[in-house]
């Protein structure tokens, strides 16, 4: 891998002055366009869990009409919209490398931070200048337990064991993850991961693992489908994150399982689109949801880990269970590297995407 860092500067200056042209071309019709707050999540029961625990309460307590969308992430969707002038969303949840991207690119609004009670109240993972965050999560494995009796896997290297767990393995169609997922099943500790994932060497270790397993994989690109594909028995264990299988359990009777040793573990980000004209009701909208009773409302309603520091220390202990929040989850946990993938995301998303296709 060649490293960039060079032209990231130039790139970033040029794509922030379009931004603000783009914006300037699209000021001028604010006063028309009079349509409902739009707020942008990652659909299925996360999303569902949005709107009862802080959309809907949002609405009526603001007296605001606010709509909703859902996409499944990607910087480059966020550019076209912004610099083309597409002023149909507004507040985005996002995570961690479109965050840093897209705040040095001046594709998001800065926020106010005093509004927010500080930036002292969150995590510091939760900081950025364009964004705060809306949730603490993690990727880690989940599996079908009536399709698995008995042991279930442990970790990284059952995931990539197909004989003593027959069946197809569901993993996110993206390099990010899905390296780290590989190294971690092929040794390397997770203290190192990035630091291998630095060299040639380390990406040509990764990708070797990933040959291993790639007949026994189904790639899906929504979260929201993980629990359709365990409950047709698609694949046996998957790539998921905790909340969607837990409410599965919960509102369905299944029995998936979930397995936190080894997960990675990021921040997802509440931010306002840089040319949305709901600008004062999107910062009204933030403000409300990341309030800490708000936010321990939404983990009532979906095991999810929080970023409010008044909120992992209110919310009950059971409510803590299976979520990031959970200290005895992230023993050994890999915190994702967003700068990492801002660096390195397009190259090795060219060479993911031609590996999937061959």
């Amino acid at each position: 891998m060649k490293i960039r860092a060079s032209r990231r500067p130039a790139r970033i200056a040029l794509l922030a002055a379009t931004a603000l042209a783009a914006t300037a071309l699209t000021g001028c019709g604010e006063k028309q366009d009079r349509r409902p707050l739009t707020v942008v999540g990652w659909g299925g029961s996360s999303q569902a869990a949005d709107h009862e625990a802080l959309i809907a309460p949002f609405a009526k307590a603001s007296g605001l009409h606010v709509q909703e969308d859902s996409w499944h992430g990607g910087i480059g969707v966020i550019r076209t919209k912004v610099l083309g002038g597409d002023t149909s969303w507004d507040v985005v949840q996002a995570e961690t490398e479109e965050i840093i991207l897209g705040c040095e690119e001046g594709l998001f609004e800065p926020l106010d931070w005093a509004s927010l009670g500080g930036r002292a109240a969150y995590s510091d993972a939760a900081v950025n200048n364009c964004g705060v965050g809306s949730q603490l999560w993690s990727y880690l494995l989940g599996y079908d337990g009536d399709a698995i009796k008995g042991a279930g896997p442990r970790s990284w290297v059952d995931f990539w064991d197909v004989k003593r767990f027959a069946g197809k393995r569901g993993m996110r169609k993206t390099p990010k993850y899905t390296l780290e997922i590989a190294l971690l099943a092929d040794g390397v500790p997770a203290a190192q991961i990035y630091t291998v994932l630095r060299t040639p060497g380390g990406v040509d270790r990764a990708f070797r693992k990933l040959d291993q397993l790639k007949p026994n994989i189904v790639w899906w690109s929504s979260i929201a489908q993980v629990p359709d594909l365990l409950g047709s028995r698609e694949v046996v264990m998957s790539v998921t994150s905790p909340g969607r299988l837990i409410i599965a359990n919960r509102d369905e009777h299944r029995n998936f399982k979930l397995q936190w040793a080894g997960n990675i573990y990021a921040v997802d980000y509440w931010a306002i689109l840089k040319n949305s004209p709901r600008k004062a009701e999107a910062a009204q909208f933030i403000q409300y949801v990341t309030r800490p009773e708000n936010q321990m409302r939404l983990a009532r309603i979906m095991p999810t880990g929080l970023t409010s520091k008044a909120a992992q220390q209110a919310i009950e202990p059971r409510y803590r269970e299976n979520t990031a929040t959970d200290p005895a989850n992230m023993a050994g946990a890999l915190k994702l590297d967003g700068d990492f993938w801002v660096e390195y995301g397009d190259e090795l998303t060219q060479r993911f995407n031609a590996w999937v296709a061959h």
